[in-house]
């Protein structure tokens, strides 16, 4: 591979990272799932509206919640483990 794939790649791989949303998403420990919320323009958005994502998780009785602001492209937008009996 030359010094011009190289640089093709990295500036392919930038571009897609720009022009990726930015989501929320949260982990719960109880109930172990992974939420996503989204997408927003810019991570400030996403900033300001976890409060609200993560209120709700704990008036529903979510317990260990973690939020990261990320850049991606989720496919799912609840992940959560079955519980086995």
């Amino acid at each position: 591979m030359g010094l011009l794939d190289l640089a093709k790649g990295a500036l392919t791989g930038f571009t897609q990272l720009v022009s990726t949303d930015w989501w929320l998403e949260i982990t719960t420990a109880k109930p172990r799932c992974t939420y996503y919320f989204g997408p927003f323009n810019k991570a400030v958005e996403a900033e300001t509206a976890r409060f609200g994502y993560i209120e709700d998780l704990e008036q529903e009785g979510a317990q260990d919640i973690t939020a990261t602001i990320k850049r991606c492209k989720p496919t799912v937008m609840t992940i959560c483990e079955e519980i086995e009996d």
